[in-house]
């Protein structure tokens, strides 16, 4: 059974939640006009990323709080699930975190950047991920990554090898890296025999610019739909019967000499 994954490229609604609750609500409706079954949004889609430390805090939210309240409406009401980032409070730290809604508004997971940006990640993020889980979904399995996460090569391996048919990679990809966008995603997919939905912004929040470039790529590394630098909202249809085939072909994961490459963890 084929799925088709819709992608928001926006410039969101910044230090806005109450905004950008209502922008997704209408961008739900748009993808699910266009049949998709999966909406994926950028990082920080809740509250926009360049928020500094102050802001981060002050609109730092929990799974348990009203926001998420209406988020799992809005999956409810148009019968889609929904990828988006939110800054997360966990006790007294802060998280920069993604949350995978279904369909029938039940989180399925919470993720957690493990690898922060620069000084900009650290001030704003006193929390990091510990793992890369995987979860199902409509007959395939889901694995998340955060911007920076998937400039690793460890994170899609470590999300491969888990299981995952599908990476969802909302993120805030800024100048000069546009390198990550063209090339890097779809060599991400081709290397774990992925599909990977990179979700960016565009625009600009309080001086800091982003390049979108958002896209959808194939196991095989197609780039299956991408957009330009402005708002977007793009769609693709995947086909797991066609990743079985790429992996029947050319089966890189089980061709692995996992014992010769110990030390790269070290």
């Amino acid at each position: 059974m084929t799925l088709t994954i819709a992608i928001s490229q926006t410039a969101g609604c910044f230090a806005d939640p109450a905004a950008a609750l209502d922008l997704l609500d209408a961008t739900a409706r748009r993808a699910r006009a266009a049949q998709a079954d999966l909406l994926v949004l950028p990082e920080l889609f809740c509250t926009g990323y360049n928020l500094g430390a102050a802001r981060a805090r002050s609109l730092a939210m929990t799974p348990d709080d009203e926001t998420f309240d209406r988020l799992r409406a809005i999956a409810r009401a148009h019968g889609l699930a929904i990828c988006l980032g939110f800054p997360e409070r966990v006790d007294e730290n802060i998280a920069n975190s993604a949350a995978l809604i279904d369909a029938s508004g039940d989180i399925l997971l919470i993720y957690r950047k493990i690898h922060l940006f620069g000084a900009l990640d650290r001030a704003m993020f006193s929390l990091r991920g510990e793992g890369f889980p995987v979860v199902p979904w409509r007959g395939l399995k889901l694995g998340l990554a955060i911007c920076y996460d998937i400039e690793f090569p460890e994170t899609a391996r470590a999300l491969a090898i888990a299981g995952a048919d599908l990476v969802l990679v909302p993120t805030a990809l800024m100048p000069p890296y546009d390198i990550v966008a063209d090339h890097l995603i779809p060599t991400r997919a081709y290397e774990n025999q992925v599909f990977i939905a990179y979700a960016n912004h565009c625009g600009s929040e309080d001086g800091l610019a982003y390049i979108g470039k958002s896209s959808i790529c194939g196991p095989d590394g197609a780039v299956l739909a991408k957009a330009a630098d402005g708002p977007a909202l793009i769609t693709a249809t995947i086909d797991p019967a066609h990743q079985a085939e790429i992996r029947a072909r050319d089966p890189l994961l089980a061709d692995r000499r996992a014992p010769l490459y110990r030390s790269l963890a070290t």
